[in-house]
């Protein structure tokens, strides 16, 4: 299946338009753009995430890349083998996702790390296509509850039948969606997540993608 990702100046939620319009007059070398999913879509495993943050992949172009949370979660990636080479926070730094992909439910930066439900709902198109276009897709990872949400979504499910909960894993068709609670600064600072806790869910996936056939 061909997927295309929102175009750059994609005029499907106006706030969000507006908030671009904005960070681009005050940061024109930024990205300020709809921020595109990373790795290969060949992958047995989707990592998704809220919405790019103003100043990390809003600003670089790559998922995770340029703020605190990224840190975090490239280590993961990079401890269960879903990445190959040395993250540095920059998309030139070389690192490739390994049978991984990262994408957000929320393609653009929202003010204040905040969608609206309709910001939410209009995306999630682009995050069912991007699915889809997965032919090898088993696994997933729903960083926050808004993620868990989108996903469930993407995947034809009704959220309310699958509570998130931190560690939970839920069948879904093809796919077991596992909950994490969001890598942000906010929930690492306030121990709503720590290593150990995130580090878990990394290590269910794992042995659940090692017990199956590559």
């Amino acid at each position: 299946m061909t997927f295309r990702e929102p175009g750059r100046d994609c005029p499907g939620c106006p706030r969000l338009a507006e908030y671009r319009r904005d960070n681009r007059a005050a940061e024109p070398a930024w990205h300020n753009a709809p921020v595109p999913g990373f790795g290969d879509r060949d992958a047995r495993l989707l990592v998704v995430g809220l919405a790019p943050g103003r100043g990390g992949a809003n600003r670089t172009g790559r998922p995770f890349t340029g703020d605190h949370a990224g840190v975090l979660l490239y280590e993961t990636l990079a401890a269960f083998g879903f990445s190959r080479g040395t993250f540095a926070a920059d998309p030139s730094d070389g690192l490739t996702l390994v049978d991984a992909r990262i994408a957000n439910a929320v393609r653009c930066a929202p003010p204040q790390n905040k969608p609206t439900p309709a910001e939410i709902a209009a995306c999630g198109d682009y995050l069912s296509r991007d699915v889809a276009a997965m032919p090898r897709l088993v696994a997933a990872i729903a960083l926050g509850k808004i993620a868990h949400d989108a996903t469930l979504r993407a995947l034809g499910e009704v959220p309310s039948r699958r509570k998130f909960a931190h560690g939970a894993r839920h069948d879904v068709g093809r796919l077991a969606v596992f909950d994490s609670y969001h890598c942000s600064r906010y929930n690492t600072n306030t121990g709503v997540l720590t290593t150990p806790m995130f580090r878990a869910v990394f290590a269910g996936v794992r042995a659940y993608l090692d017990a199956r056939p590559a």
